[in-house]
């Protein structure tokens, strides 16, 4: 159990340490870096939605034909509509952008920066949870090393993810230490949704396969929506489709050597 707990808080010290460069660095976030970590974290995010999650909904699913793919089909689509209704309904803004979305509110453009990081944490926190409940039930579809190798990858990628939350609010006029602590609670989010979706798992053991290719779905959705858009914007395209090359293959060899 301690080990379950460990993994679950890993990716959360990925965004806080990422959130730490704000110590460290100049108030500016280089373009050029930062369209590398975004592509970096989206291509981390489509390996581990495909080798930590579908792959083993589709196996655990069993059957033959059609009934294999059903909850993954299923599932996956939810996920989609889920990460659509909240980009819908809750109020938020992204950091190359001065266009809030959502419905109107009268938060600060801050708090609407973290919304939406926060947003793009949700799916990834599900993730990690479901991974861990699906190795507990289904070790030979979910190995344990398999939940393990996923929240070390998405800690890996929460590291630029933090970075890239904290840096635009210290450039924004926010002092470091409040920089900081923005990009931290933007990661909070995760291991609430991971504990969450490890109940909801042990409840319903049966909903496992829904539940992995549930969360594929969300992450999916945030890298369609926008990472990718993020990555091909303005000058450096090429560097985010670098980082996305990186960030994938070093994800994909993550969850096979361990997994």
């Amino acid at each position: 159990m301690d080990g379950i707990v460990i993994g679950i808080l890993v990716p959360l010290v990925g965004t806080v340490l990422g959130a730490a460069c704000v110590f460290l660095m100049k108030r500016r976030f280089a373009p050029l870096l930062q369209k590398s970590l975004t592509g970096f974290a989206a291509g981390v995010m489509v390996a581990a939605s495909v080798w930590s999650l579908l792959i083993p909904s589709i196996e655990m699913a069993g059957g033959e034909g059609v009934k294999s793919i059903v909850p993954a089909i299923v599932g996956f689509l939810a996920g989609i509509l889920f990460l659509l209704a909240l980009d819908s309904f809750v109020p938020h803004q992204h950091i190359d952008s001065e266009v809030s979305e959502g419905p109107r509110s009268r938060f600060s453009k801050t708090a609407k920066l973290v919304f939406a990081v926060t947003l793009h944490n949700i799916p990834e926190g599900m993730a990690v949870g479901v991974a861990f409940a699906g190795a507990m039930e289904h070790n030979s579809y979910m190995p344990m090393a398999g939940a393990v190798a996923l929240s070390i990858g998405i800690a890996i990628q929460n590291f630029p993810e933090g970075a890239i939350v904290a840096m635009p609010l210290r450039a924004a006029g926010n002092s470091r230490r409040k920089s900081f602590l923005m990009g931290t609670l933007s990661g909070v989010v995760e291991p609430v949704a991971a504990v969450i979706t490890i109940m909801l798992a042990w409840l319903i053991v049966p909903i496992l396969p829904y539940l992995l290719a549930f969360a594929a779905g969300a992450m999916i959705y945030v890298v369609v929506e926008e990472l990718i858009p993020e990555t091909q914007e303005g000058q450096h395209s090429n560097m985010g489709t670098i980082g996305f090359a990186i960030g994938f293959t070093l994800m994909m060899a993550l969850d096979v050597l361990l997994g």
